[in-house]
């Protein structure tokens, strides 16, 4: 336990700053995960429209130091990469069922 009064205003901030940082942290975690869920269920136009809310939760993140920068640019990245693979397999299966036809 901290003695001077100094060090127990720090430890105050520091426990209000890890809340903080965990609230941002699950925000981010949640929304990452929907999209992921709606990817692989197959909703790949609903996982669209969640994307820049996920991208916003990570940048925020980023923006505020719980996450570093090229982490949060390699989640981005993640997310899109999976969502267009899911969108390009539609897109194949769709092509190929037509000129069979």
């Amino acid at each position: 336990m901290p003695i001077i009064k100094s060090a127990k205003k720090a430890d105050k901030a520091s426990k209000r700053k890890h809340v903080f940082n965990l609230r941002r942290t699950r925000e981010m975690k949640e929304v990452v995960k929907e999209v992921k869920e709606l990817v692989a269920k197959g909703n790949a136009s609903e996982a669209e429209k969640k994307l820049p809310e996920a991208y916003k939760a990570i940048d925020k993140a980023a923006k505020r130091g719980v996450i570093k920068k090229n982490t949060a640019n390699r989640k981005k990245s993640l997310l899109a990469r999976t969502l267009l693979k899911k969108v390009e397999k539609k897109v194949t299966k769709k092509s190929k069922a037509t000129e069979e036809k």
